[in-house]
């Protein structure tokens, strides 16, 4: 039996991130993905939090690191998050611009020269990658992609 006969309802579940300020990153998350805290661990030797939306699990984050993310590691290369429009990729652009986040190009960029989508590419703050991605509607901005030959989200 295959795989894909085991799993026909394969989703992504949540993402588990570690982080190094817990206070700060839940801000963060709340902030930026609109994310609610559904519970929290808050014994001092062990402090997460899960955050969700709509009864849905999302991230959970773990506050057992020191340092910053390591983009020249095996692991994690970037988390996406799909949005509906380009509208919504440009209102979260601006507020990641009035929180101080980094960007790894300016503004929305498509994915590939001619391709409909596109979006924002930032870190949080704990200089884990993230994109805010939608499908279509990128095509029609002045914007032409940072790489060409292979993905945008690929090289960031």
């Amino acid at each position: 039996m295959s795989s894909t006969t085991l799993l026909r309802t394969l989703q992504t579940g949540h993402v588990g991130l570690n982080v190094t300020d817990l206070t700060r990153s839940i801000d963060f998350y709340r902030a930026v993905l609109g994310l609610q805290v559904t519970h929290e661990g808050t014994d001092p030797e062990r402090r997460y939090a899960l955050l969700g939306r709509d009864g849905r699990l999302v991230v959970t984050l773990w506050q057992q690191s020191t340092g910053t993310f390591a983009t020249d590691h095996p692991g994690l290369h970037h988390l996406s998050f799909e949005v509906e429009s380009l509208d919504e990729v440009r209102a979260t652009e601006q507020l990641l611009r009035e929180l101080g986040a980094e960007f790894a190009y300016d503004g929305v960029v498509p994915h590939g020269e001619g391709s409909a989508s596109g979006g924002i590419f930032f870190t949080d703050p704990d200089g884990i990658r993230l994109e805010i991605y939608t499908r279509t509607g990128v095509h029609e901005t002045a914007a032409t992609a940072p790489t060409t030959g292979a993905p945008t989200c690929g090289f960031f």
